[in-house]
């Protein structure tokens, strides 16, 4: 069966699958303005650093095509400037979306580059449209190619870490959180490790998180594996500590919403737990995630921004409705309350810190970095 995919582009419209509404229910939702691209981002219909860049990006693209091909021609097409004066506000709206994730400020910081070069150059004002266009089609391009060398990578890296004596029955790995073709433009970064290791015959299990309180493992990841006839395995946040007690676990390898010039890495919350328990079981731990996630301007993880979520989503729950007698669910679909009304004191961070020293490996499409001996943090100068 085919991947599933983020972001859908044909016949001149730009469309997202909604993915709160996942696995339940295949949504398209039709991107028809920067705003909505906003929103979709901000209230996670689409998640994912690379797959937010991503929307962004193309957001702008078809918003400038649109304008390039209207009559009247609209007012910020009458000059350079005036092109200048409408887009600089668009592309700072659009980093507001969401704060921690790096790669949808790496694209804004692109295209202002890339506006920047155009009017430097003395184009006329159609031709610097014309390029802005072209580099947000770019970004999102490009993100499958990088994800597949990554996934490679990481995934011999893994191989030549445990040996093929060890390896020789497949590997058993555990992911957190969404990070496959629904989070990015397409294959994955973590999970494309995973798909890359059950490509080639070296894969025994997937063993994936719920990720509360959005279960995007379980929502998501869940479907991912499903739909690519991968054998899985799902557990409780809570759960890591006991399967790596009693299963043969040989790595966990996650996504990266931010790495800081010094390894540390904010990634979905859950995160830093499982890399706890990791180091404690003596199981390597692999970042994977593209060259953009690397933010060399932050040294370490304590200037990383750590996005709150509003606190009445760690108190719901979405899905369809269950028959208990039946053993059947409806198309029907609904959020139900788990705690009490009026709850107060509620902490929701969505993202948390791992720090350099419990990770055993950081890997971009460019390669693997690992910590030197005796060392607590990483040199990436050689992976971005």
């Amino acid at each position: 069966m085919a991947p599933l995919t983020s972001i859908r582009t044909s016949n001149g419209k730009l469309e997202i699958v909604n993915q709160l509404v996942l696995p339940h229910t295949t949504e398209f939702l039709h991107i028809k303005s920067v705003e909505d691209a906003h929103d979709a981002i901000k209230t996670m219909k689409i998640r994912g650093a690379p797959a937010i860049a991503s929307l962004a990006s193309l957001s702008l693209s078809y918003y400038l095509t649109e304008a390039l091909e209207a009559s009247p021609t609209p007012d910020f097409l009458a000059s350079s400037d005036a092109l200048k004066a409408h887009v600089v506000p668009i592309l700072d709206y659009l980093y507001t979306a969401r704060p921690t994730a790096v790669n949808l400020g790496a694209a804004t910081r692109r295209l202002h580059k890339t506006l920047a070069s155009s009017l430097t150059s003395e184009g006329d004002v159609r031709s610097i449209a014309k390029a802005l266009i072209a580099e947000g089609n770019l970004i999102a391009d490009e993100d499958v190619g990088r994800n597949k060398e990554m996934s490679k990578w990481g995934g011999e890296w893994l191989l030549n870490q445990v040996g093929p004596e060890k390896s020789a029955g497949g590997l058993n790995v555990m992911t957190v959180c969404n990070t496959g073709s629904l989070a990015t433009s397409g294959y994955g970064t973590a999970l494309g490790l995973i798909t890359y290791l059950h490509e080639t015959g070296k894969l025994d299990k997937a063993y994936y998180t719920q990720t509360t309180p959005y279960h995007q493992g379980s929502r998501l990841t869940a479907l991912e594996l499903q739909t690519l006839g991968i054998p899985s395995v799902m557990l409780c946040d809570t759960m890591v500590g006991s399967l790596f007690q009693h299963h043969n676990i040989h790595a966990v390898a996650v996504g990266a919403d931010r790495v800081a010039r010094n390894g540390d890495t904010a990634n979905k919350i859950g995160t830093y737990n499982a890399a706890v328990l990791a180091a404690r079981h003596g199981i390597p731990f692999i970042v994977v995630a593209p060259v953009s996630t690397v933010d060399l301007d932050v040294a370490d993880g304590s200037g990383i921004p750590i996005e709150q979520r509003p606190p009445l989503e760690a108190c719901l729950v979405r899905g369809a409705l269950y028959d208990a007698a039946s053993g059947k669910t409806s198309d029907e679909q609904a959020a139900v309350m788990i705690t009490p009304q009026g709850l107060e004191g509620i902490y929701n961070p969505s993202f948390d810190v791992t720090p350099a020293e419990l990770i055993t490996a950081i890997v971009t499409e460019k390669g693997v970095a690992i910590r030197k001996d005796g060392e607590k943090t990483f040199d990436l100068s050689g992976i971005v």
